[in-house]
């Protein structure tokens, strides 16, 4: 049944209020116009809603069933209405951001801590992922916009990229199982060593495999795993040599140290991405404006 929704929107008001002029004055209509919508919406339906008199205005045992399914409507749509209206003025909404795990304890957590302060009624939702996953998630539109480790072989050219913060990727070893401090060592002699690093599907393992081929090098690493931090404490207690971000090493740690590369490797970046081709949140513009 095709029935303007200003129908149900007049005769809502006129059931709340039992009352035509008042119903009017809501709505900002005239009251014939009131009465005319009921007349309309009482002759596509086939019912009487309203017992009208001069005194007052009363539902009909129809117009009573009819209420109580349109109360609830109305009071979803007003719901939805505030909740965007709440979400572009920082009141109220979601804020849905991607990121690897290293990524928020290393470099979000202190925007969370000022976002959360400035904006508290603004749910924080975070889809902790690889960053190649990440991409994936931005591209189906299930996040506002990720942080991720850049180049990313998964982010399309329909993003929008900004770059915020520059890191060296390093290797990482105890001296006592690996005594090579003061030592120049290639990528070649490397390869003798048991590698522990980030599994096949992530961006760091991704340019570390690049960097080995661009050399003629093949790598197989001895541990494979999803945590960073996992690779330090296995490499802390001399299982291997560990590849990571240097932003993810203790300053103050002595059980660790830097090998010190032949080969210069590049600096790779932390960047923020959104899809230029959907609309971005209040709450979204906000947090990227405190990401510079």
């Amino acid at each position: 049944m095709d029935i303007n929704y200003e129908l149900y929107k007049v005769f809502y008001h006129v059931a709340v209020t039992l009352s035509f002029s008042e119903a009017s004055k809501q709505l900002f209509i005239s009251q014939s116009a009131v009465s005319q919508s009921i007349k309309v919406l009482e002759k596509k339906l086939n019912q009487t809603l309203f017992i009208r008199s001069t005194k007052k205005v009363q539902l009909t045992p129809e117009g009573e069933i009819l209420f109580k399914h349109i109360e609830p409507a109305m009071n979803l749509i007003r719901r939805g209405e505030n909740q965007l209206l709440e979400a572009n003025t920082l009141n109220g909404g979601q804020l849905r951001i991607g990121a690897s795990d290293t990524i928020c304890r290393y470099y979000l957590v202190p925007f969370f801590q000022e976002f959360h302060r400035k904006y508290p009624n603004v749910h924080i939702k975070v889809a902790n992922q690889t960053s190649i996953a990440c991409a994936k998630m931005l591209e189906n539109g299930q996040v506002d916009f990720i942080i991720t480790n850049y180049p990313n072989s998964s982010l399309s050219n329909a993003n929008s990229i900004r770059p915020l913060k520059e890191f060296s990727d390093v290797f990482v070893a105890n001296p006592e199982y690996f005594p090579l401090t003061g030592k120049k060592i290639s990528l070649q002699t490397l390869q003798t060593y048991p590698i522990l690093m980030l599994d096949r599907k992530s961006t760091t393992s991704e340019f570390l495999h690049h960097m080995f081929q661009k050399h003629q090098l093949d790598l197989v690493p001895e541990i494979e795993l999803t945590s960073n931090d996992l690779l330090i404490d296995l490499a802390r207690i001399g299982l291997g040599i560990a590849f990571v971000p240097d932003f993810c090493i203790p300053t103050d740690d002595k059980e660790l140290f830097i090998l010190d590369l032949e080969e210069q490797l590049p600096r790779r970046q932390i960047v923020v991405a959104h899809n230029e081709n959907l609309p971005i949140s209040q709450a979204a513009k906000q947090f990227m404006e405190m990401l510079h």
